[in-house]
């Protein structure tokens, strides 16, 4: 039972020492082609512990978690990882997940009302394109907001001023993530059934690494501001 053992907590590959940095796509390929196999174990433990549900949003978080330290090259043991984070951020993640999934159906619910009112009056052209814009802030905040989480341990408010103002600074590594996530279940749906076991082998560990990837670089940035550059904090003596 070694084997079974050591394929959940050994640590996953490195790069060499001296190997060239690559940057943009390149990086992104280079990080996919070496630990593709820890993502299809990333998948597998999110299915599984999503499948009540209820824990869906610890689970995104716990995902989260082991694609940044992907991303960052740290050493990972991913079923430790996995679970500390599954555990420490449960009910932030809940609380998270209810607060982002509430937004986002009502910025839907907008983009359908205004959609439907559009094709019989120009005038609600002007409010469907404020909402189509308030949806893809508001997915974009998410996704700053996810990984900021897992970088590091921060009050609500915050959190939110943080991710808000990385959306603002970088929003567009966040929407092509977002795009990719939209175009690996475009995939799925159009090659069904071939792609059937897309969902149960990587598409979900694959499209979180896609987020990670594309906001880290917006997360380290806001987390370095000077202290006198942020948004406000309010100091309690």
């Amino acid at each position: 039972m070694q084997w079974l053992r050591d394929m959940w907590t050994r640590e996953g590959p490195g790069i060499p020492k001296d190997a060239p940095k690559r940057t943009g796509l390149a990086l992104f390929a280079e990080i996919l082609a070496r630990e593709w196999w820890e993502m299809v174990k990333l998948n597998i433990l999110f299915i599984l512990a999503s499948l009540f549900v209820v824990t869906l949003p610890a689970a995104f978080i716990a995902m989260a978690g082991v694609s940044v330290a992907l991303v960052e090259d740290r050493n990972t043991y991913l079923l430790r990882d996995f679970m500390d984070a599954f555990l420490r951020h449960f009910w932030r993640a809940t609380a998270w997940g209810l607060a982002l999934a509430g937004a986002l159906a009502i910025c839907i619910q907008a983009i359908l009302t205004y959609a439907a009112g559009a094709r019989e009056n120009l005038m609600f052209a002007a409010p469907l394109a404020i909402a189509l814009v308030g949806t893809a802030f508001v997915a974009v905040l998410a996704c700053h907001l996810v990984v900021l989480m897992v970088m590091r341990d921060l009050p609500v408010l915050r959190l939110l001023r943080l991710a808000a103002l990385a959306s603002v600074a970088r929003p567009f590594p966040a929407l092509a993530a977002l795009g990719f996530n939209a175009g690996l279940w475009l995939a799925h749906i159009l090659f069904y059934p071939v792609s059937v076991f897309m969902p149960a082998t990587f598409i979900f560990s694959l499209g979180m690494f896609a987020v990670a990837f594309g906001v880290h670089r917006a997360a380290v940035l806001v987390l370095d501001l000077p202290e006198a550059m942020q948004p406000h904090r309010r100091f309690i003596k």
